[in-house]
């Protein structure tokens, strides 16, 4: 019996392809017919994000735009998830991956009951324009907080276990469907994107601007690409041939349907000038691969037909995949194969997944100082904590983000924690952007008098972010400086000098920053004893704060970017070569190093090696030590440097990354084995080549740099050679 169940496993193991391709292939049909029925006004009108319904073809209304970042975003009630760049910092693959099931599953219960409610409105559906996979190549960009960091291998390795959370391992229909963002070559300045030109070299193209997408394309089957406001190479990109057709569907093969960010086509005649007219533009932006807008400038396809700009088989041609998208997801009429029909409210805000939000927010969360002054214990005598963020659920959002029925503020979190016995006042003591108008500020003599002191401050989404939403910012959401308001420095300047009156001054500072972008901590790192970076954590921040301050949990995060030692030494910030940015090209002005983070734990390498196998596999091998009396969770990484690649080439380059949880006083041996893709040279032309030499191999707790061994991080270096 056991034998025969064994060979009907094995079959319908074999037959799971063939049934998933005929499957394909029906609902291939289906998109076709449903085409032939339609009008040429009914075409046109469903390739617009906000399609109308056709009744007489049995298709209700739909808008394409929906969000859902770190959760399910602009549509009450969900779970908030860390910003990515947070996401990024835990450097947890299968957490990222979680957290993309989460946000699918909640998406699919809100859109049943919605449709129950006949609510077709935006936000209620379920494509998503997520996750955003841009490199975050300047620390000022406001929307960096959005991505998963400065490196394209972290970017593309995180953003492709979202997206395969996201659509679910159906291989015929989708959970939801995920979209990569935005393609390509953006990253700021917010004010310029409507009309840039962007020509980078091949090299950077190639090297850092595209590898994400590739990956999301390949290895994640994303569904959905948009395409970004700036031109490249003097095409926008959302009207050109180069990105969506030569490089997205004929190299990538890629299946799925592109969007335009919103009003990026009326940009194509408005902010480029590309064209003169609607009908041109819309009829640029549909022959070079587009298939919806996000916008209304597709009406013009219309002229644009009776101009002959365009035909009607190329409308057909770009429906097809919108179509197959809506039968994918099982929403073109009702589809009772569709395995994601049945979720309810339940679903929603579910202790799975608010308990996974918590464990997201305290893996995020890095420790940049300490100088022993964390855990604290729970039954101290006296702490305050201030600062214009500790009691404003605000600084826990970031953007694009969904609205939770429970918010632990830092404030919150805190008070959770410390002993009833224990003395705990509050202050905001200073506003976010603003002089204190008041002389008299008792904040600050609570403040230095306590005997510990928690000050929250830093960025938040009022001073950083896209275009239209940082209302406290003149630049549309981009940073013209690292440092952080004169104000709150100033506040904390005052308590540290107070501190220094009342003989205070090791009595203790914990500088609590929130933010979704590097800062100048220069100054902070003076004044505080210890330096946590928060980023925006989502609902349960505070909670997660609380846990790793007094020592429940141990810090894990690791910085997705290069924190700069000086903002103005920066390259310009138009200019998006690659030179002197992030820690792949970058030799100095290094303040905390890309993959750095400090933890309760003592961590050192020793003993590596890297052998090239027959199969073009690198096998590297470490022994990992945690000589400490604490449980660790290290994130043990290997970067390479590759013989002969030229001065333009990376310093060196994440090639694999992995958390180790290390017991307390114990050794490890970690073997990590990397795919020979990972080691090759993007040379000047865009080509890839593996080249024959000695590698260096560096592994350990961060980028290889003067910086990292001036913190004293343990990276050892071993060498392989590759014929």
């Amino acid at each position: 019996m056991k034998k025969i169940f064994t060979t009907l496993i094995l079959l319908f193991t074999a037959l799971m392809p063939i049934i998933a391709q005929n499957n394909m292939e029906r609902l291939e049909k289906q998109a076709v017919e449903i085409i032939s029925k339609m009008t040429l006004d009914e075409k046109i009108s469903q390739m617009m994000n906000e399609t109308p319904g056709i009744e007489r073809l049995g298709i209700e209304p739909y808008d394409y735009w929906n969000e859902g970042l770190h959760g399910v975003g602009r549509n009450g009630r969900a779970t908030v998830f860390p910003e990515p760049i947070g996401l990024g910092a835990t450097f947890d693959t299968e957490l990222v991956k979680q957290i993309g099931d989460a946000i699918a599953t909640e998406s699919r219960a809100k859109y049943i009951v919605a449709r129950k409610n006949k609510n077709f409105a935006r936000y209620t559906g379920l494509t998503f324009w997520s996750p955003n996979v841009n490199i975050f190549r300047d620390p000022r960009w406001g929307r960096g907080m959005e991505t998963y960091g400065e490196d394209p291998f972290l970017t593309g390795t995180l953003g492709t276990a979202f997206v395969k959370g996201m659509q679910g391992e159906d291989p015929v229909y989708l959970k939801v469907a995920a979209c990569g963002k935005h393609f390509a070559v953006h990253s700021g300045p917010e004010a310029t994107r409507h009309s840039a030109n962007i020509e980078p070299s091949k090299k950077d193209l190639w090297e850092t601007y595209l590898p994400a997408f590739k990956m999301l394309v390949q290895e994640a089957d994303v569904e959905i690409i948009m395409g970004a406001y700036n031109r490249v190479y003097g095409e926008s990109c959302s009207g050109s041939k180069f990105l969506l057709t030569d490089v997205l569907r004929k190299q990538w093969g890629f299946k799925g349907h592109i969007v335009s960010d919103c009003e990026a086509v009326a940009d194509i005649y408005q902010g480029h000038g590309i064209v003169k007219t609607p009908a041109e533009a819309a009829a640029t932006a549909v022959k070079s691969g587009l298939n919806i807008e996000c916008g209304s400038t597709l009406k013009g396809l219309k002229e644009a037909l009776q101009q002959n700009l365009i035909t009607e088989e190329d409308l057909d041609k770009a429906l097809k995949p919108l179509m197959m998208t809506r039968l994918k997801l099982g929403i073109l009429g009702k589809d009772e194969n569709c395995p994601y029909n049945n979720f309810s409210e339940k679903d929603i805000c579910s202790p799975e997944h608010i308990a996974l939000a918590k464990k997201a927010a305290v893996e995020s969360m890095v420790l940049l100082k300490n100088d022993g002054i964390l855990p604290l214990k729970k039954d101290i005598h006296t702490l305050f904590v201030t600062g214009a963020g500790a009691a404003d659920a605000f600084w826990l959002m970031g953007n694009y983000f969904g609205i939770s029925d429970r918010y632990c503020t830092y404030l919150q979190g805190i008070v959770s924690k410390v002993s009833s016995g224990t003395a705990v006042n509050y202050r905001p003591g200073v506003l976010e952007n603003s002089p204190t108008r008041n002389p008299i500020n008792w904040a600050v003599d609570e403040a230095a008098g306590a005997d510990y002191t928690i000050v929250v401050m830093g960025n938040n989404g009022n001073l950083e972010g896209e275009e239209g939403e940082a209302i406290d910012s003149d630049t549309k959401g981009d940073r013209t400086t690292l440092k952080i308001p004169e104000c709150q420095m100033k506040f904390l300047k005052q308590i540290y000098d107070k501190k220094k009156v009342f003989e205070k001054k090791t009595g203790g500072i914990i500088v609590v920053l929130t933010g979704g972008s590097p800062v100048d901590v220069r100054e902070i790192s003076k004044l505080a004893d210890a330096v946590i970076m928060a980023w925006y954590p989502g609902q349960e921040g505070g909670y997660a704060l609380g846990d790793l301050i007094f020592g429940d949990e141990n810090f894990s995060g690791r910085l997705p970017v290069t924190f700069p030692e000086d903002g103005d030494k920066l390259p310009a910030f138009e200019d998006y070569s690659m030179k002197n940015r992030t820690y792949k090209y970058m030799s100095d002005n290094i303040f905390y190093p890309f993959g750095y983070g400090l933890s309760y734990g003592k961590v050192s390498y020793t003993n590596p090696s890297a052998v090239m196998n027959n199969d073009l596999t690198l096998e590297v091998k470490t022994f990992v030590t945690n000589s400490s009396d604490k449980l660790t969770n290290e994130t043990l990484q290997v970067y390479v440097s590759v013989p002969g690649a030229g001065k333009d080439a990376p310093r060196e380059q994440l090639a694999a990354f992995k958390r180790v949880e290390l017991k307390p006083n114990s050794t490890t041996e970690v073997v990590l084995k990397i795919d020979a893709e990972r080691l090759k040279t993007v040379e000047e032309d865009g080509s890839l080549r593996l080249r024959s030499g000695v590698y260096k191999v560096f592994i350990g707790g961060a980028a290889p740099s003067k910086r990292t061994k001036d913190l004293g991080v343990s990276v050892v270096e071993t060498e392989v050679k590759i014929k």
